[in-house]
């Protein structure tokens, strides 16, 4: 609507006018005041730019730029324009630490965790009472008291026991796996417990499993001597939790030694720039799991997102996301929905209410499980879900136009 200012006269003039008979009634008083506009509201993004893990968050940005500028291009959020903010935390557990003070120190009101070492300094946020949302992928702080603050936005929540999952098994045994081989990051809780998860739930079936090694150097690339154990061992089945240059550099090694495994499954690497990487013939028949829909099964989330990619981050009309820039769209557009829910002028208490109220979240669609944030805290999605792709000679081809899942085990931890 729009809002009219009526003129304040002076004594003079109104004594002019109303003996010219030209109104009844004098003006006076002073001028309505124009409301003030929302102020603008910084959101901070929390990532891995370099360091070890700059192979799989570098290009993290895109995502989170390009959700917050489209929610600007509609008006921002109740009138608030929205300000980004990306810090950089080098894979540094010190870094870290130092780049969540910065956001804190330059008015962040909210941040977005697509940190692999956002553990190491999630107190600060929740000391101040601070909104986080982003990827559970780092450590069980997610589900544990007194995180409260923290929405992952990727899973809902975690159950900080970590119980084994038999997802990963069955997918397995279903293709023919029978000796399996999981590795993971000594440094990383989520690495090493999924790895162990992926173990105990393919024992669980009746798989047999001779290698589990947790302790590979994060961001490692050189696996001569894991691929000759691997052979010894007769492993024809690998599941590798770590980043897509380490995951890439294990299969390129196995291949070196001999190691044909008849399923290998990568929770990385589902990159368009893998496409084109020296590694892609090593990979040829290997699955990459996807936490999100992928472009190559439109719906409405996929659509609006590769339109705002395409729009604001200059993205090719079949390039698609890779795994951070997923996890950077969905934190920020989860904040958004805080921001939405709390109101014309939103507090830390505000947001982190209204989404603990939130009962039904897909990210748009993009997620494979609805989430219910009023009751996940403290454990994950039953069952979990994830798309498998698999890489032919052009590219990544669905293995299923439907996400595969997999159940926990009651009464089990992943934890070493």
């Amino acid at each position: 609507m729009r809002r009219f200012v009526r003129p304040v006269l002076s004594s003079a003039a109104a004594l002019v006018l109303l003996s010219a008979g030209m109104i009844t009634v004098a003006v006076t008083g002073d001028a309505p005041q124009a409301e003030a506009a929302p102020q603008p509201i910084t959101l901070a993004l929390i990532t891995s730019l370099t360091g070890p893990a700059a192979a799989e968050f570098s290009q993290a940005p895109a995502g989170f730029l390009a959700r917050i500028a489209l929610q600007n291009a509609q008006g921002g959020v109740n009138g608030h324009r929205l300000v980004p903010l990306v810090i950089n935390d080098d894979t540094s557990p010190t870094q870290v630490v130092t780049a969540v003070q910065n956001a804190i120190a330059k008015g962040a009101f909210g941040i977005v965790s697509d940190s692999p070492l956002f553990f190491e300094a999630a107190k600060y946020p929740q000391q101040q009472g601070m909104p986080v949302t982003g990827g559970y992928f780092d450590g069980p702080e997610w589900g544990e008291q007194p995180y409260t603050n923290m929405f992952a936005s990727d899973n809902g929540s975690i159950d900080p026991k970590y119980p084994a999952n038999v997802g990963i098994g069955n997918f397995v045994k279903s293709h023919g796996g029978t000796n399996l081989g999981v590795y993971g990051y000594g440094i990383s809780p989520s690495s090493s417990i999924e790895a162990n998860s992926a173990a105990l739930g393919f024992k669980h079936i009746g798989g047999k499993v001779s290698v589990v090694d947790t302790s590979i150097p994060f961001g490692g690339v050189d696996f001569t001597t894991e691929a000759l154990v691997a052979k010894q061992k007769g492993v024809n089945s690998v599941y590798p939790t770590m980043d897509v240059n380490s995951n890439l550099a294990l299969v390129t090694a196995l291949e070196q030694a001999g190691v044909r495994p008849k399923v290998v499954v990568l929770p990385t690497g589902y990159d368009p720039t893998v496409v084109t990487s020296p590694s892609w013939s090593a990979v040829q028949g290997d699955y990459f799991l996807s936490e999100f829909r992928p472009f190559s099964l439109p719906n409405a989330g996929t659509q609006q997102m590769a339109a705002a990619l395409k729009k604001y981050q200059h993205f090719t009309q079949s390039q698609f996301p890779n795994y951070s820039q997923y996890e950077s769209w969905a934190g920020a557009d989860l904040m958004i929905k805080g921001l939405q829910l709390a109101g014309k002028n939103p507090t830390h208490a505000g947001v982190i209410s209204a989404l603990r109220h939130v009962k039904s979240y897909n990210a748009n669609g993009l997620l494979p499980n609805t989430i219910d944030y009023s009751t996940i805290f403290g454990h994950s999605p039953e069952p979990t879900c994830e798309y498998y792709m698999v890489a032919r000679s052009k590219g990544f081809v669905p293995a299923s136009p439907q996400p595969i899942c997999g159940r926990d085990i009651p009464g089990t931890t992943s934890k070493s």
